[in-house]
């Protein structure tokens, strides 16, 4: 499972609309206590997707991308070379997962 926004993001949010001691409930579900409030809440989806439009991917997420065109790469010249098409279908099914764990499950 891949972590589509860092905690460096979430917690800047928190100190610009007041929202104070933010924990983590489980990968991608992040929790602090709003102003004036006494109970924890979550961070609303649409902030966590208007922090994700604006800062883009996380490092986690340009890994994985990068080792999938990398793997795509290596797979074409290893097909040529060995002129056998298997190396392309564990690249098909290496991208497959990437691309999968790329898209965020929202609450």
């Amino acid at each position: 499972m891949m972590t589509h926004y860092s905690i460096e993001w979430i917690e800047a949010w928190c100190q610009e609309n007041g929202w104070t001691e933010l924990f983590v409930e489980r990968r991608n579900h992040y929790w602090a206590f709003p102003p004036g409030c006494v109970m924890p809440e979550p961070i609303p989806v649409h902030v966590l997707r208007g922090i994700k439009s604006e800062k883009g991917l996380t490092f986690e997420e340009k890994l994985w991308s990068f080792s999938a065109v990398i793997s795509t790469i290596v797979a074409v010249v290893s097909t040529l070379a060995l002129r056998c098409p298997m190396p392309l279908v564990f690249a098909f099914a290496f991208n497959a997962v990437t691309v999968a764990q790329l898209e965020p499950e929202d609450a």
